[in-house]
């Protein structure tokens, strides 16, 4: 049996909310290993002089814990 922890991630892009999720997820994974899930909890943007500026999410990631 295993346990297992989440941890809620800001990050943002101004590519896309993929790019904002790969980017999270490689800068998580520096110092929290054995990740296994992602979960997009919410995804917003910024908008300038009517132009998406930024993308941004709210993510939930799950690893366990050895």
């Amino acid at each position: 049996m295993g346990i297992l922890k989440v941890i809620e991630v800001l990050s943002n892009s101004n590519k896309s909310w993929e790019d904002a999720t790969k980017k999270a997820i490689q800068h998580a994974s520096k110092t929290v290993k054995n990740i296994r899930s992602v979960y997009v909890q919410d995804q917003s943007a910024t908008v300038n002089n009517g132009d998406v500026d930024e993308f941004r999410v709210n993510l939930k990631i799950t690893f366990e814990v050895n």
